[in-house]
């Protein structure tokens, strides 16, 4: 007998299990499809950093301040470890200082909580960062640091426990014709299917993600060895490099000519999309990344040039006796250059839900809540 529920997800990534929380805690019978044992593509691959800070005025910032407020609510339910650390600016340039300054100063406008710290603030808050020519940086309370590989793992039990969502490991999804839905040698009935495959852009629907304007991005990322707690870093932390990187600063006036700096005086990094940031989980482990590279640059092989530029740049703002890489890895997801989160219905019942460029852990909860919102007819 066909199994039957009210809807199938494609992907045990954070953007699948966020549909399928959004859709469970409405009553609804989910059943989530996993090609792998586990999933392991970009959702476990990244800082684990919710950052809303990082999210342009207006509907992505409203998003993830809406995404944020549904993982408080599941991580303190599940008990899965998350600590409310903030975030940090850092300013060692006069024009760095500058593009914070005026981010600051709209902020009352704009929605950002965040605030002006002058260095000695600063290294009161952390104390590994280098003090030497440090001019100060800006302060957000809103991040929230968790463990994307403990997520990951964690909230399909913890959703079949409270909910009774279904999985499906080991099962690829390979076809789908309104009400069939063909996995794992079997086939099961939904009235709904969520295609939250990452970067896989072939499986199925390839005729939609060709049309898409899709693209992907390859980054390089390392973790240190675990320090326990002997040594905090406390607020995850951001430099300079990632004013140019991240959209919030765009229209921040000193904006070009930090950026015109950086091409002058630091071409590999530009070349390589490197901006440097740093979090650090429970176990004291801290993860340094990352790089960007697009479409034809992407290759499986990894760049140690790469690596040696990020470790450069990390100490010229964070000061770690004794630190050793333990693990070094990279991670490749879609992005798209106009769209929050690129989503089509290319058959009935069927929804594309693309990766939203790099931040999923930060907007997968409230772009899911929309998406199931408007699917279910709720506004």
């Amino acid at each position: 007998m066909t199994q039957q529920f009210d809807d199938a997800i494609v992907g045990a990534g954070i953007m699948g299990l966020a549909h399928a929380y959004a859709l469970a805690k409405r009553g609804r019978r989910v059943i989530v499809f996993e090609r792998n044992a586990q999933a392991m593509g970009a959702s476990v691959r990244n800082f684990g950093m919710l950052w809303p800070v990082g999210q342009p005025a207006g509907v992505p910032f409203q998003t993830a301040l809406q995404s944020r407020a549904i993982w408080l609510r599941l991580l303190d339910e599940s008990g899965l470890w998350h600590e409310r650390t903030g975030s940090l600016h850092l300013a060692y340039h006069e024009l760095e200082a500058a593009v914070l300054r005026e981010f600051i100063a709209e902020a009352p406008h704009t929605g950002y909580e965040c605030v002006w710290l002058d260095a000695a603030q600063i290294t009161e808050q952390s104390p590994v960062i280098n003090p030497k020519k440090l001019l100060g940086g800006l302060w957000s309370s809103t991040e929230i640091c968790i463990d994307p590989r403990e997520v990951v793992a964690g909230l399909p039990t913890w959703l079949h426990k409270a909910y009774g969502v279904q999985f499906q490991f080991n099962s690829a999804v390979i076809n789908y014709y309104h009400p069939i839905v063909w996995a794992g040698g079997q086939q099961w009935r939904t009235d709904h299917l969520y295609v939250c495959s990452g970067e896989d852009f072939q499986t199925l629907y390839p005729e939609a993600f060709a049309a898409s304007g899709l693209y992907r991005v390859k980054l390089q990322m390392m973790r240190s060895q675990p320090f326990g707690d002997t040594l905090r870093i406390g607020p995850m932390l951001a430099a300079g490099l990632t004013l140019c990187h991240y959209k919030n600063f765009q229209d921040c006036p000193s904006l070009p000519a930090l950026r015109e700096r950086f091409e002058n005086e630091m071409p590999d990094y530009v070349r390589y999309g490197i901006h440097i940031m740093a979090s650090q989980h429970a176990r004291g482990e801290i993860t340094i990344g990352d790089s960007h590279e697009y479409n034809a640059s992407i290759s499986p092989f990894d760049k140690e040039e790469i690596n040696d530029l990020i470790l450069a740049y990390l100490s010229t703002f964070l000061m770690i006796p004794n630190l050793q890489i333990l693990q070094r890895w990279n991670g490749v997801y879609a992005a798209h250059t106009d769209e929050l989160c690129w989503t089509n219905r290319p058959a009935p019942g069927a929804t594309i839900i693309a990766s939203p460029s790099g931040r999923g852990m930060t907007m997968s909860f409230g772009i899911a809540e929309r998406i199931v919102a408007a699917n279910l007819g709720e506004h």
